[in-house]
């Protein structure tokens, strides 16, 4: 895979990296931002077990990818850990992402047992007011919580996701310090896409300043905390990423590190793919354009061969000043939130308040 630095918009290479894998879409939890409007009942035609183990083979013969077992509520499927040891068996990292309400003792030595890597846990709030407001249940902060501690106990590594809006805005630093203080290894920050319910929020999503600025205050945070720190749905982080380590002399790295890997902005299509309950595979969550059906079709056909996908792999197809911004490979704006504004996943991204021409890149 070429370098970052390289000068050919398009890249040579779409290696996959990660897939987030919606297992089941229902959830004991009414969020109120949730991408898949899920509720607590059964949903018809998820894959099968057969079917599970099925996919995760057809991956394994794409790459070695990162697999986000997601919903949903994930542990509400009955084979979650058999489909976890046997992604485990294939050789793929396996990782999960629970809202910690349902994690107990016996959960957590599952996990350990089946390969879960690492869980990401999200904490949209410093208190239980916030938080449980936001997930629209009762209690889910403190249950989350002691999940968390129980996965801790079990060895288990975790990050904490926080998804921001104005409501929760002047608490992150709160939320960063508290996953400082329960021991997790990464914070990944999430800007909000307005689908699903999030389109009944959108007036709590921040405005560009506020969003320009609170990159900021997290690029300026990683030498002051032990953890991890990644932003998602938030490309314009990489192009701040690159503009304040160009202004303070600093190298950006481009190792990979898993979930942290510093690479680019908008992995849709590129690296990363979306894979929903009943084998819906989109570019991501949020961008609800089919690229593929894997139960009509082999994943790999998919990945390679899907026009959404293969448009987006090369960046000359951007338009608006996404399209001119000298930033555009590293940054791409969001697809998803451009798509919700337009109608066009190719539009410029909506949220960003840098003219393209002021630096020379990166």
């Amino acid at each position: 895979m070429k370098h970052p630095h390289a000068q050919d918009n398009k890249i040579s290479s779409h290696t996959l990296r990660l897939v987030a894998w919606e297992i089941t879409r229902r959830c004991n939890l009414a969020c109120k931002h949730c991408r898949a409007v899920a509720e607590d009942h059964p949903y018809d035609n998820e894959l099968s077990t057969k079917a599970s183990f099925k996919l995760l083979e057809q991956i394994k013969e794409v790459g070695d990818p990162i697999i986000i077992l997601t919903g949903g509520e994930p542990l509400l499927r009955d084979d979650i850990f058999d489909i976890a040891a046997f992604g485990t068996k294939l050789g793929l990292r396996m990782v999960m992402a629970p809202n910690g309400t349902l994690i107990t003792r016996d959960v957590a030595q599952k996990m350990k047992e089946s390969g879960i890597k690492r869980i990401s846990v999200s904490l949209d709030g410093s208190t239980a007011e916030t938080h449980d407001t936001f997930r629209g249940i009762k209690n889910a902060f403190e249950k989350s919580i002691q999940g968390i501690k129980i996965a801790k106990q079990a060895g288990i590594e975790f990050q904490i996701n926080t998804v921001i809006t104005k409501t929760n805005l002047d608490q992150i630093p709160k939320i960063l310090n508290l996953a400082e203080n329960l021991g997790a290894v990464a914070h990944h920050i999430f800007l909000l896409v307005p689908t699903g319910r999030g389109k009944y929020i959108v007036d709590s999503e921040i405005n560009a300043k506020e969003y320009e600025e609170t990159l900021n205050w997290f690029y300026d945070q990683r030498d002051k905390t032990p953890l991890q720190l990644k932003a998602t749905c938030a490309p314009h982080y990489y192009r701040i990423l690159r503009q304040r380590a160009k202004k303070e002399g600093k190298k950006v790295s481009f190792e990979t590190h898993g979930l942290d890997a510093v690479t680019r902005g908008c992995l849709a299509g590129t690296g990363f793919c979306f894979i929903s309950h009943v084998g819906r595979v989109q570019t991501c969550g949020f961008l609800d354009l089919e690229c593929g059906d894997v139960t009509k079709q082999t994943f790999e056909d998919v990945w390679n061969n899907s026009h959404v996908f293969n448009t987006l792999r090369d960046f000359n197809n951007l338009e608006g000043k996404c399209g001119i911004c000298e930033f555009k490979r590293v940054c791409g704006g969001c697809r998803a939130r451009a798509y919700e504004a337009t109608g066009n996943y190719l539009a410029q991204e909506p949220l960003c308040s840098y003219q393209p021409g002021k630096t020379h890149g990166c």
